[in-house]
């Protein structure tokens, strides 16, 4: 039966005056005069009753068509190549309802691409309407430009000025991303304004490792919100993204996958139990595993140039300073409280990081210490004037004597402080040119003569200081920079003028990329969620951050999708220092770690980003601050007994159990991803304008027409097209055709109500009969309830088409608007049609369709001329 509104169906039940229809996209009970009969397969095949070409070969390409979309997104209307991992996760999201995925792929595989995937085809069919993103704050904008950009999504971002009593902001706005700093905290009613919201067909964590719950200090605000929303009903399917989703403990990863399934996942769980469960809810996809279509491997290796450089005699001396204040501090912080010691003791491992970047980065901060002790003594010798023991008695004078000893302790160890500093800084200014910025600069004349360089520094003094030398050895134009606040201090011009740059950090990506700039120095603030890997392969770490995770993102920002070279990655350091052999020791444990991990993998890959995933920063900051002032001889026991939580058993056992619990793509999974692409619709789109008396042009992949009159029902459809494209690669000015397109969903809403089931094609070497697979149950949690293949062959041999198989067929052939006489006996086709219909489960039976409890119902039959 034909519905006007819902296509062709399959009469279930007949009640009064309604009828209940199994249409395509589920069981409907509509007015039985809105039905109008449809001639099946068996009855036109009985009867002869061959129907014109266009007709029928439009409507099975319009299901295929669908059918592809629906399972895979191949046909998403985004401007970048699609490369299987991503497809794969798409496929495998959309095969259940609710989605309910923690996604961990390794950095640089793009999880705003496949998160943009999942969606499409969901808000295509109309099944999601209602999308909540929650992501970093400096991402916002990055989410919203990329999903307009690369699928044509348009979502609103969250402010709070406009989320009020009054404006009813949740309501309002259906796709929305928003900042989860910003929303966690429940101020002025936000919360209970989302909660009274509708709920949401899809909410989507960024970072999700930040919905932490810790055994002993508790549950951070992002995860209560997230509990919240889920406990009010609020939440129908949760993608999480991370891409180390082990802290290293248990409890919170647990805690992380109850937000998924609390029934199944939870803290106090069996362990056993819920490792069986992972791997339904748990995808992880490695960078060495990742491939183009072709199966060529995407990521190249990492190529590491360590080098050194060697102290002046005047930052040899500031540096032996520097470590006999840091030890004297540590001393003094023993005397304290465990509170006022704990204190002391950031403020010293603050100043340990800040020297190990550059003298620069730390003199500013103890000229910024010395003027505060200057302001404090002062205060305090004010203070100890103002003590007055001219009519106290005897007890009050003998408070005053403990007031008196008190404030003149301090003050004598605030003028102890303040001649350590001054010493520091006058020693700091003996120091005419840091050697580690002068080596940088002879690694890039050596290393990278012309090529884009990205720098990496921790601290906005070192970048200055960085910028100031290359702008002078390379050009005042050749340099940008960024970092969180768009500005910069103290940046010496090549004439020796002191300048503050500004500059929003786009503006400077697009420069760099563009190839404006040859050098870009970033901050981890700046740099964050930035993609640089157009142009550039080269790195060079300036200063080494102390948690190792922190390189393994720099490198992220080159190392990604869409690079073409393999990235090169130069680090800095002064073999004399502790630090350095540190930093040596580390790297032997690591490659250790890696070692034992990769013994017990089929196929080892890199798994440094979950192992340090696991390593809180805390442990790295005592690994480095409790180093100074040790001798050497002491060092290797020492830092044996420090790491030794890290990468041991029980963190390799976790490593292994969340890898090999998790699924993922991988080269054998190549073959199920369709190859077909936008140009596969141009067939399909060009019959569509056909059949309704348009004559489109087509040249270099660009289509024009004038749109036919029965289309022209919204303002988003215009009246003519002359830049309708079909690929992806193509220019930016283009209209990019895919699904969602008005155009496409116009063609394909008329294409599926065509009548006609069998057809003759010209040069069709075989029979092909294309069926529909459903499933009779519309309750369980099956997205991916239906597919579309094809039978073809002959009685040797048998075989199935997949649904794009059937697509790609199809479009081969030039169709007619009459109808073909059949020179064939009706008795030939149905003895074919029977015989296919006999091996049919036997042939579906061979393949995964994922459709439970299966109808199946012939589509068309096609049959070629002169067999």
């Amino acid at each position: 039966m034909l519905h006007p509104r819902h296509g062709q169906g399959t009469v279930l039940l007949t009640e009064h005056d309604t009828t209940v229809v199994r249409f395509a996209h589920g069981i409907e009970q509509v007015f039985t005069s809105e039905l109008a009969p449809l001639v099946s397969v068996s009855e036109a095949v009985k009867a002869g009753s061959v129907a014109p070409s266009l007709g029928v070969v439009m409507r099975i390409q319009a299901e295929v068509i669908t059918s592809v979309n629906s399972n895979w997104g191949v046909f998403t209307r985004s401007r970048i190549s699609l490369l299987p991992h991503q497809l794969w996760v798409c496929h495998r999201a959309l095969t259940s309802w609710p989605i309910r995925l923690l996604i961990a792929d390794d950095v640089g595989m793009g999880k705003t691409i496949e998160a943009g995937l999942l969606l499409w085809p969901l808000l295509a069919s109309r099944k999601v309407q209602r999308v909540l993103i929650f992501c970093p704050a400096k991402l916002v904008g990055q989410w919203q430009i990329r999903l307009k950009r690369m699928f044509d999504i348009r979502a609103a971002t969250y402010h709070t000025d406009l989320d009020t009593n009054r404006t009813d902001f949740w309501g309002i706005h259906q796709i929305v991303i928003a900042s989860l700093p910003t929303l966690r905290a429940d101020k002025n009613g936000r919360h209970d304004r989302m909660l009274d919201a509708p709920l949401w067909d899809v909410v989507i964590v960024d970072e999700a490792h930040h919905l932490n719950v810790d055994d002993q200090t508790g549950k951070t605000l992002g995860f209560e919100l997230m509990e919240k929303l889920n406990k009010a009903g609020k939440v129908t399917s949760c993608v999480l993204f991370t891409g180390t989703p082990h802290r290293g403990k248990n409890f919170g990863f647990w805690s992380l996958m109850s937000l998924l399934n609390h029934e199944v996942f939870g803290p106090k769980k069996n362990e056993a139990a819920m490792l069986n469960a992972l791997s339904r809810y748990l995808i992880r996809n490695a960078k060495q595993k990742a491939t183009d279509m072709k199966g060529q491997r995407l990521f190249k290796p990492v190529i590491q140039h360590p080098e050194t450089f060697t102290y002046s005699a005047a930052e040899e001396n500031f540096y032996r300073l520097m470590s006999e204040f840091i030890l004297a501090g540590k001393a003094y912080a023993t005397s304290l409280s465990k509170t006022e010691g704990g204190q002391v003791m950031l403020v010293l491992i603050a100043l340990q990081k800040l020297a190990s970047s550059s003298i620069a980065a730390v003199v500013a901060a103890l000229q910024t210490r010395i003027r505060r002790l200057g302001a404090e003594a002062a205060k305090s010798k004010s203070e100890l004037a103002s003590i007055d023991d001219g009519d106290a008695d005897e007890s009050q004078q003998a408070l005053n004597r403990w007031i008196r000893d008190e404030k003149q302790a301090r003050l004598r160890l605030m003028e102890d402080e303040g001649r350590y500093l001054t010493d520091l800084i006058e020693a700091a200014s003996e120091v005419t040119s840091e050697t580690r910025v002068s080596r940088i600069v002879e690694i890039t004349k050596d290393r990278f003569t012309n090529e884009p360089v990205l720098l990496f520094t921790e601290y906005k003094r070192t970048q200055a200081l960085v910028i100031s030398a290359l702008m002078t050895e390379f050009g005042q134009q050749s340099v940008g920079f960024m970092n969180g606040d768009d500005r910069l201090e103290d940046v010496t011009l090549p004439d020796g003028r002191l300048a503050q740059l500004a500059g929003r950090r786009e503006d400077t990506c697009d420069a760099f990329n563009a190839g404006r700039i040859r050098f870009l120095v970033s901050t981890e603030a700046g740099g964050e969620g930035i993609d640089l890997q157009e142009r550039c392969s080269a790195l060079i770490h300036v200063d080494l951050p102390w948690n190792p995770m922190r390189l393994h993102q720099r490198v992220g920002r080159l190392n990604r999708y869409g690079q073409q070279r393999s990235v090169e990655v130069v680090s800095l350091r002064n073999p004399d220092t502790v630090e350095a052999m540190i930093w040596g020791k580390l790297e032997q444990k690591l490659n250790s770690i890696m070692r034992a991990l990769g013994s017990a993998m089929d196929e080892p890959e890199d798994l440094m980003q979950l192992v340090l995933g696991m390593s809180g920063e805390s442990l790295f900051d005592e690994l480095f601050a409790g180093a100074t002032g040790l001798k050497r001889e002491k060092l290797d026991a020492w830092f044996d007994n420090a790491t030794g939580t890290l990468g041991g058993e029980s963190a390799i056992q976790t490593v292994r159990e969340l890898v090999g619990h998790a699924e993922s793509f991988d080269l054998s999974d190549l073959k199920d991803v369709p190859p077909v692409d936008l140009p596969d619709l141009i067939p399909f789109f060009q019959n569509a304008l056909t059949l309704n008396r348009r004559r489109p042009r087509l040249e270099a992949g660009t289509m024009s027409f004038k749109t036919p009159e029965d289309w022209l029902t919204t303002h988003a459809i215009r009246k003519s097209y002359d830049n309708l494209v079909f690929d992806r690669k193509a220019s930016t000015s283009g209209d990019l055709m895919g699904v969602g397109h008005p155009l496409l969903e116009k063609a394909l809403h008329q294409a599926a109500r065509l009548p006609g089931t069998l057809c003759v094609l010209e040069g069709l070497d075989d029979p092909v009969m294309v069926v529909d697979v459903s499933s009779r149950v519309t309750d369980v949690d099956r997205q991916s309830r239906r597919a579309i293949v094809g039978v073809t062959g002959g009685s040797a041999a048998f075989k199935l088409l997949r649904d794009w198989e059937v697509l790609r067929l199809l479009n081969r052939f030039s169709v007619k608007a009459d109808p073909f006489d059949l020179s064939i006996a009706t008795d030939t086709l149905a003895n074919w049609r029977e015989l296919a219909l006999s091996t049919l489960d036997e042939l579906i039976e061979s393949v995964d369709l994922q459709v439970e409890s299966r109808v199946v119902k012939e589509a068309a039959l096609f049959w070629p001329i002169g067999r």
